[in-house]
């Protein structure tokens, strides 16, 4: 049994219900979108931050799935139901159309993975974008510092698949679809989690939030 994480009101902790993982993720619908293990995960890592959250969605990205399928997903826990799903980039130095090498360190041009917490929104260079904290030591803590959010980019869209054979990549951010980024922005923004899969060993070894006890 875990906790699934809901308002009470403003300013409160989330509220705690006992629900089956499986169950959730059935109900969710989400079989043939995110596997259980990578679903399990994020939410047993929520569930070890689930004193910060402020709306009841966690979003998954799965990096072990290629770029030119949609790997980008927004699950509304309170009502057991996928909102959004999408194509997403990963960073330069990450990897071709699979992201396989992940860093926090500024201008590796990589990916981060790991636990995050949605912040607030900005107008930037990438126009309307959504700040990221990472939540994880040696992991992704380095997330502000290396401006890495989550912003709309021409690069990702089915077009550039057919012509390239994978998406664009970011200097490390998640970048979404043009068309749909600042929806999803709006709607994740201001204290949602975000967990970010990748096949990495060092990841599963050193997350606090894997192998907290």
């Amino acid at each position: 049994m875990i906790f699934v994480f809901g308002m009470i009101g403003v300013g409160n902790k989330p509220a705690k219900e006992n629900i089956d993982i499986h169950q959730l993720w059935s109900d969710c619908k989400l079989e043939q979108m995110i596997s259980y293990e990578v679903f399990k995960t994020a939410i047993l890592g929520c569930q070890q931050i689930d004193n910060l959250y402020k709306k009841n969605l966690v979003t998954i990205i799965d990096f072990s799935k290629p770029s030119t399928e949609k790997r980008f997903f927004v699950i509304d826990l309170e009502n057991k139901r996928l909102i959004y799903k999408c194509f997403v980039a990963h960073g330069k130095n990450s990897g071709d159309n699979y992201a396989k090498s992940f860093s926090n360190q500024p201008g590796s041009l990589k990916s981060s993975l790991g636990f995050f917490l949605t912040a607030e929104t900005y107008y930037g260079d990438h126009g309307y974008s959504l700040r990221l904290e990472g939540l994880e030591k040696s992991i992704n803590d380095n997330a502000r510092a290396r401006e890495i959010v989550i912003h709309g980019a021409e690069y990702v869209s089915e077009e550039f698949i057919k012509k390239f054979g994978r998406l664009g990549r970011s200097w490390g951010c998640p970048a979404l679809p043009v068309e749909i980024s600042k929806e999803i922005i709006d709607k994740i923004s201001g204290g949602s989690c975000l967990f970010i899969y990748g096949d990495d060993i060092y990841f599963r070894e050193n997350s606090v939030f894997l192998n907290r006890k």
